[in-house]
């Protein structure tokens, strides 16, 4: 109990030195230091300037928005096509949010390179890194509300990554789906984070950010042997301050303001020169040999996982992305005091020239690059012996047409497939005959219709085949107005 009471103290004491305010209590202007009333400490009012931006289209947006199954797609082509300015309000919102992405990356690089989330700013460029992650969960579910081919197809590449999961997997991907596959149910939880969730979480934790810069102040430009310690920073803050300080209204605000006006113009000029983005067409999970491209935002990692061997997929996704998350949330408590200027830290510019080089490099590849998921991986995977021993020709030619037509993408068989549909292994228990040709022509549930697809004796093959699955101690299903002898 003592152990637990000195830990409470010492996170007491470590929040209270965060929070103290080196502006001296009094009624004189709020004072930042000179170097921090410049162009180059302008961005992150930008970035705020974009998100009031965002919030104000995006409520717009949802006052016509559809968020259902059947009338999302449709309500974005009135968007487009019959609502007046309908188009400019959703292109002002999708570059918006692409604006407001290269903003926050912008001045997280700058905040790093600069050293400025060491002492007392810890929280601060904590908090930084969550807005930024909850950014991009704005991003992708915003990227699912258009729910087009691509939105969709996008969807179900990033559900089987989070399927692989360790242990939550199947969970994770079953709550955000809100039920066994991709429908209205989804749409419905993806809208409510988008509009709902999300948004209140980004204005709670951006007004916190907000709080701790007003607290703290605006770092002061760093400078070759000012060391950053403990016991000296925030005296040495104030001495700054009164020394050469500087009010931040006006004189810092008006840069400010120069700069987000012309962020602002500038993302008002490119909504209406390139548009909105879709939506392309309408979402049918039958077209397989399909290319999704997510946006601008997300392309990087496109590019990457195209780019890295199959194998590689999983734990770059997994393992590499989260320890590198788990880097950035810890990097003020690793190094929290110390230089802070560049030529005394070039590991840091080092770092930062990488970071801009990979995600340039791999978003170029991915405007362009081709790649798309391998739709083909279980038509690659052989189906086990053990469920072509013993089998007539006719079923062995239904089990050759389920690798061709590559229906393990949506089924397991033998513990391996996709999950989206229903394993094949009992599929005999659960539909006689005359039910699994039905099931095949005209489709059912997330699953699409291929009659237009299959001929005749191929879809004997598969349905001969898919009648031995089922266990040796179970008899397949059959009609029960039928004697048993008649079989399906």
């Amino acid at each position: 109990m003592t152990k637990l009471k000195a830990a409470q103290r010492a996170l007491i004491e470590w929040m209270r030195l965060r929070l103290s305010s080196p502006q001296r209590a009094n009624n004189a202007p709020y004072r930042v230091p000179h170097g921090a009333v410049s162009w180059g400490y302008v961005f992150g009012s930008a970035t705020f300037v974009v998100l009031l931006l965002e919030l104000v289209t995006g409520l717009c947006l949802a006052l016509v928005y559809a968020p259902s199954a059947d009338n999302a797609w449709q309500s974005l082509l009135y968007l487009n096509y019959q609502q007046p300015l309908g188009w400019y309000l959703r292109a002002l919102h999708y570059w918006g949010s692409n604006f407001l992405l290269a903003l926050m990356i912008i001045h997280l690089v700058q905040v790093f390179v600069l050293g400025a989330y060491k002492y007392p700013r810890e929280l601060t460029w904590i908090g930084g890194v969550l807005l930024l992650l909850l950014m991009l969960a704005m991003a992708l579910t915003g990227e699912v509300l258009r729910f087009d081919q691509e939105a969709y197809w996008d969807l179900a590449i990033g559900f089987a990554l989070a399927g692989r999961t360790p242990i939550i997997g199947g969970y994770l991907v079953h709550f955000l789906m809100g039920g066994p596959i991709i429908a209205g149910a989804t749409l419905a939880r993806m809208f409510t984070m988008h509009v709902l969730i999300l948004p209140a979480v980004i204005l709670g934790l951006t007004g916190l950010h907000l709080l701790l810069v007003y607290r703290l102040g605006i770092s002061e430009w760093p400078m070759p042997g000012r060391l950053v310690r403990r016991e000296t920073y925030l005296s040495n803050y104030r001495a700054t301050l009164d020394r050469e300080g500087e009010p931040l209204i006006p004189t810092g605000l008006r840069k400010d303001l120069i700069f987000a006006a012309l962020i602002v113009l500038g993302l008002i000029v490119t909504a209406a020169i390139m548009g909105p983005k879709g939506p392309n067409g309408a979402p049918n999970p039958s077209i397989i040999q399909t290319r999704p491209h997510p946006d601008f935002f997300f392309l990087w990692m496109e590019a990457l996982m195209g780019l890295l061997p199959a194998w590689l997929d999983t734990p770059f996704a997994l393992i590499v992305l989260p320890i590198l998350l788990l880097g950035l949330f810890a990097l003020p408590l690793i190094s929290p005091t110390g230089e802070r200027h560049i030529l005394r830290r070039p590991l840091s510019m080092v770092i930062a020239i990488i970071v801009f080089a990979v995600l340039i490099t791999t978003t170029w590849l991915g405007t362009y690059d081709p790649w798309s998921p391998d739709m083909n991986a279980w038509s690659a995977t052989p189906i086990p012996i053990a469920y072509l021993k013993g089998r007539t020709p006719l079923e062995l030619q239904g089990a050759i047409l389920i690798q061709a037509k590559q229906c393990r993408n949506c089924h397991s068989l033998g513990g391996s497939g996709g999950m989206r549909g229903p394993k094949l292994d009992t599929t005999a228990t659960r539909l006689t005959r005359n039910e699994l040709i039905r099931q095949i022509l005209q489709g059912g549930g997330n699953m699409p219709g291929y009659g237009k697809a299959l001929r005749p004796a191929e879809v004997d093959a598969i349905v001969a085949f898919l009648m031995t699955m089922h266990p040796t101690n179970e008899p397949p299903a059959r009609n029960s107005a039928r004697p048993a002898e008649a079989g399906g």
